[in-house]
């Protein structure tokens, strides 16, 4: 099946995070047919490439086959593939079926002959919503990897540096009292010096592909009443780390900061980062006509432990949005700059 194809079929199979059983069901079979002997973990798909011999350097091609919920601002069919003026328009189309077909095809080109490293092909699920059936429990499972390409919308050029991402859950705590008499302490005002801290303070340390760690508070919870004076005020912070700061360190610094209580949600998701000297890295920029960048956004690289890069085709800008659409050329041009990269590419 072509890639453009095959993309086409991928967007007719729902498969909303947590639900992608279908869709894996259907590359299976079709991997099978292509005598992959794929193994399945969940809905996780894995394929190494027939050459595969221990001791030899390993590449890992990851992307995810889960999409986020489509919005009701779709003017089309979400799961209807339908080409509208020369694109295909599709929920996952860009995001990121357009890698996963790329890489798929690009990864039948280059096992037709020896390689200087083994090759495997990996699937995820639950990309997401960052899910600990997907990436977390592939990384588990897959042996010693050299070096990760994770599939990803960057129209092609080449994401050396990731944001890591911490949530705080925050309360600031005061006494309820009557409103009319201004009694106790108002958690709301205790609050507000806290959020402007978040809103002012910047990180010492400064990525040169990252940038600062940011810091944003996008939710709020206080009161249940005109009435009475609030004794707590909840608040949430999206905070995105750059590769110089751990989460405990940022953690710590911003608990020396606030009088609010700070409690992550989790800290499993890292920041990552590429030397500009790694071979691959110098291999794009000698071949391709992209640029190096630092990405805000995250992908299964922030549960990997292994060094990695982003790349793939499609814009991050349509990603998450009403009538996602990927043409046709660039999934060609995916292809051709996977197998162009990785052929012949020794470590």
């Amino acid at each position: 099946m072509q890639p453009v194809e095959l993309l086409k079929q991928l967007v007719k199979i729902p498969s909303v995070s947590r639900n992608e059983a279908a869709k894996a069901d259907f590359l299976q079979n079709l991997f099978e047919k292509e005598g992959l002997n794929p193994q399945r973990l969940g809905n996780n798909l894995v394929c190494y490439s027939p050459d595969y011999q221990q001791g030899k350097p390993t590449i890992l091609l990851n992307s995810h086959i889960d999409t986020v919920r489509p919005s009701e601002a779709w003017t089309f069919d979400p799961f209807a593939a339908a080409m509208v003026d020369g694109k295909i328009v599709g929920l996952g189309a860009n995001d990121a079926h357009a890698s996963v077909v790329s890489l798929y095809a690009a990864f039948l080109q280059l096992c037709k002959k020896p390689q200087a490293y083994n090759l495997i092909l990996a699937l995820s699920c639950e990309e997401e919503v960052s899910g600990t059936g997907g990436m977390e429990a592939l990384v588990k499972v897959l042996p010693a990897i050299d070096l990760a390409i994770v599939g990803e919308p960057t129209s092609l050029n080449l994401a050396v540096a990731e944001k890591g991402l911490m949530v705080l859950d925050c309360e600031a705590k005061g006494i309820s009292g009557h409103a009319a008499r201004n009694t106790g302490k108002n958690a709301i005002y205790e609050a507000m010096d806290d959020i402007a801290w978040f809103k002012n303070y910047e990180f010492e340390k400064v990525s040169p592909t990252l940038g600062r760690v940011n810091t944003n508070v996008t939710v709020i919870e206080a009161g249940r009443q005109h009435n009475v004076i609030p004794d707590s005020c909840k608040f949430v912070v999206d905070i995105r780390l750059n590769e110089l700061y751990t989460h405990q360190q940022v953690l710590d610094l911003v608990r020396s900061n606030i009088k609010a209580s700070a409690t992550p949600r989790s800290t499993r998701l890292k920041p990552s980062g590429i030397s500009l000297e790694h071979p691959f890295v110098l291999r794009y920029k000698q071949m391709a006509q992209g640029e190096l960048f630092g990405s805000g956004t995250m992908s299964d690289q922030a549960l990997m432990p292994y060094v990695s890069v982003k790349i793939g085709p499609g814009d991050t800008t349509r990603s998450h949005t009403a009538d996602e659409y990927i043409y046709p050329s660039e999934i060609e041009e995916g292809v051709e700059l996977y197998v162009k990269l990785l052929d012949g590419f020794k470590f």
